[in-house]
């Protein structure tokens, strides 16, 4: 697991900056009702997102929560007065406070599938009825696009996956939210060249390749005698889903 303190610094310019911002904004609001007048982003991180979210709409309010100091002092800094520091799977507010609620990039990190079921509840218990929670899924398939590092990467071993998107519908249910849409969105300037797949890999980005461990050396060599070391394969499609607390619940 990246240490997000520590990747405060750098996560936007390596994470494609203000244009896959851009667009995973526009898809999340996309599924947000016309009517909502408050918003809470989990896991905002640097709030470049989040931010976005809150010019979408006149009169929205967005409120960002992160559990990484330096992820919630960079957020606080786009948006004054509107980050809490905070843990997604305790989240410091009053049932049905918020008319929509989004997690974008949240669920894959979850440790554990309880995890995903806390925080899912959590994201459920602070939405009032007839709101909708916005997350996104199946995060580590959208980076296999079926480049030539797809291709090498493959045979690693593979790591669990928390935020499969039958898995994350049927979590919502049991928390009593209703499937309500679907978006895509291409993550902007986020594709990867093999030159900086391996720096990424060295820095620990793949969880099952351990920085240092000879398994991720020998991948580290094969995706160094890849052709075109500095030119980026296609971008990643990420998927967002959107699920309703019904009315009167």
């Amino acid at each position: 697991m990246l240490d997000y303190d520590e990747e405060a610094e750098r996560y936007d310019a390596s994470r494609g900056g203000e244009p896959r911002a851009q667009a995973a904004a526009e898809a999340v609001i996309a599924l947000v009702p016309a009517d909502a007048r408050s918003l809470l982003d989990a896991a905002c991180g640097t709030g470049i997102v989040t931010r976005r979210l809150a010019a979408a709409r006149t009169g929205l309010r967005v409120v960002g929560v992160d559990l990484a100091p330096a992820m919630a002092r960079q957020a606080a800094a786009r948006l004054p007065g509107a980050v809490v520091r905070a843990d997604s799977r305790r989240l410091p507010f009053a049932a049905g406070r918020f008319d929509a609620v989004s997690s974008v990039w949240l669920l894959h990190l979850a440790a554990t599938d309880t995890d995903v079921g806390t925080i899912v509840g959590e994201c459920a218990r602070v939405l009032r009825p007839g709101g909708v929670y916005v997350t996104t899924v199946d995060k580590g398939a959208s980076h296999n696009v079926g480049s030539d590092i797809d291709a090498v990467l493959a045979a690693r071993p593979r790591s669990v996956v928390r935020d499969a998107e039958a898995a994350v519908e049927e979590c919502a249910r049991a928390h009593g939210l209703l499937p309500a849409g679907r978006a895509r969105f291409t993550g902007r300037g986020q594709g990867r060249s093999p030159r900086r797949t391996i720096a990424d890999l060295r820095r620990g980005w793949f969880m099952t390749l351990p920085p240092g461990d000879p398994l991720a050396d020998g991948f580290a060599a094969r995706l160094a005698a890849l052709p075109d070391q500095d030119r980026p394969r296609p971008d990643p499609v990420f998927t967002l889903r959107a699920f309703r607390r019904p009315e009167g619940r």
